[in-house]
């Protein structure tokens, strides 16, 4: 179910709208009666896992290696000016 309030509903009564977000109902803030924001329960997303993207990506035959004088810049072993 979706709830719409006004701005100043919103502001007036934050923590139980976040309440009803938490429960799994949508919250739609309205201005002059156009609808401006709504608030949803937040995403958790899971821990990233490394290697993920094992055999997905391919590097074209024909990729040109950095040229030395950008690697070294990354690790300040030259001076900015001599790039």
């Amino acid at each position: 179910m979706t709830r719409t309030v006004n701005v100043h509903e919103a502001k007036t009564h934050l923590s139980r709208l976040l309440e009803a977000v938490e429960q799994g109902e949508d919250v739609v803030i309205a201005r002059a009666g156009k609808p401006v924001a709504r608030l949803v329960p937040a995403r958790v997303r899971g821990a990233r896992q490394p290697g993920s993207w094992k055999g997905r990506v391919v590097i074209a035959d024909d990729f040109d290696e950095t040229p030395e004088h950008l690697v070294a810049s990354f690790h300040d072993e030259v001076e900015p000016h001599a790039l």
